[in-house]
C-alpha cells in the first residue's frame, strides 16, 4: 500500500505516493528524475549511489525513502548554484578526473563531505573519504588530485 512521503532533496520539497519498500535509489532516479545518482550494484559496495544525507556520505541504494522525512538530501545535481558548478565539479573537469563518468557524482559528494568538515584534508585523508566509492576507469590519482586542488580553491 501507497503511503504520502515528503522529502526534502536539494533544497526543494517532493511530495509523493511511493511503497513503503522503495529505496531513495528509485524515489530519486525513477520518481524524481535525478539521474546523476547512478544505480550500480544495488548492494551497497560501490558508492555510485551516493548521495549526501544531512550532509553525510549514503548510500541510496540501501536507504528506503520512508527513512530519510525530516533529512536534507543533496544529490549532485544539487551542487550546482545556476550555471556555476560547484569548485569541486570544475576541479574534476580540469583535473581530467572524469571518464566514463559513472562514479564521478558519487565521488564528488563524498569529497564535498570531507571539505565540509575539513577544508584543507591530506592526501591520505581524502583517500580515505572516497574508499566506498569504485573507479573501474583511473588509479584514482586524478580524482584525488582533482578534490585536493578544490580544497585549495575554496
Amino acid at each position: 500500500m501507497k503511503e504520502a512521503v515528503s522529502l526534502r532533496i536539494n533544497g526543494e520539497t517532493h511530495e509523493l505516493f511511493i511503497e513503503p519498500n522503495t529505496t531513495l535509489l528509485e524515489v530519486l532516479r525513477e520518481h524524481l528524475g535525478f539521474t546523476g545518482t547512478k544505480q550500480a550494484c544495488d548492494m551497497g559496495t560501490c558508492g555510485a549511489c551516493t548521495v549526501l544525507l544531512n550532509n553525510r556520505p549514503a548510500l541510496a541504494c540501501l536507504i528506503l525513502a520512508v527513512a530519510c522525512r525530516s533529512k536534507e538530501i543533496v544529490t549532485i545535481e544539487g551542487l550546482r548554484k545556476g550555471d556555476q558548478l560547484h569548485p569541486l565539479q570544475n576541479s574534476f573537469i580540469e583535473q581530467g578526473a572524469v571518464q566514463c563518468g559513472m562514479c564521478t557524482p558519487g565521488m564528488i559528494l563524498s569529497a564535498k563531505a570531507l571539505l565540509d568538515e575539513r577544508p584543507q584534508p591530506t592526501e591520505a585523508e581524502v583517500r580515505t573519504a572516497i574508499s566506498g566509492n569504485l573507479c573501474r576507469c583511473t588509479g584514482y590519482t586524478k580524482i584525488v588530485e582533482a578534490i585536493l586542488a578544490a580544497s585549495n580553491m575554496e
